[in-house]
This record gives C-alpha cells, structure tokens and sequence, in this order.
C-alpha cells in the first residue's frame, strides 16, 4: 500500500471522528445509561410513526411542533435523548432545544442506533 492510500484512509478516519464529535451524535450504551437514570426520552417523529413502534418510554413531540410544546419536555436542566427514524429530526430538535436553554441534550440519531 503506497503512503498516499494510507495518508487518505487517515484522513477519512479523522473526518469522521470530528464529524461524530460536532454532530454531536450519543452512542446506544451512553443513552440506555442516561434513560435509565431518568432522562427524557423524546421521539421526534411523526404520530404515525410512532405509533407504528417505539423504544418503551419515549415522549412523542414531532419535531415540527417542538417550538410549540417545549414545555412539555420539562425542566431544562434534565437531560433529554432525542431521537427519530434516520437522524436529521433528531439533529433539528437538539438545536431546538439548545436554542430554548437545554443544557443536557443527547442526540441518539436513528431509533436502530437504541
């Protein structure tokens, strides 16, 4: 294998490393752990969605009516795991609840990452 090949691979490698570490994505294990210490578990997806299926315990607010019932997610200093079907929701609805003074906001991503 030439230098150049290898000088790519770890540049992929790093990439995705800082991309994991700013998209800010929680791994199962630190979610189950957060869950089970009494965090929120937020759904983001649609109603229909989560009633087709859902992790036990989850809160369903569809991203897109967040803003609106924010106070249902409770009190700001909780953590709160947010989650959805492929990830972007779930990205959406952490910058929304940053943004309205969140201070413990894990993104799951995909409900296949529980």
């Amino acid at each position: 294998m030439n230098h150049y090949v290898i000088y790519t691979l770890v540049g992929v490698l790093v990439a995705f490393v800082l991309y994991k570490s700013v998209a800010g994505k929680s791994s199962s294990e630190e979610a189950r752990r957060l869950v089970d210490a009494g965090a929120m578990l937020l759904d983001v997806r649609s109603p229909a969605e989560f009633s087709s299926g859902h992790i036990d315990g989850a809160k369903n607010i569809p991203v897109d009516e967040l803003s609106s019932r924010i106070s249902e997610v409770g009190p700001k200093e909780k953590p709160v795991v947010v989650y959805c079907r492929s990830g972007a929701r779930s990205g959406s609805a952490t910058r929304v609840l940053r943004g309205a003074g969140f201070t413990q906001v894990y993104d799951l991503g995909s409900m296949s990452a529980w």
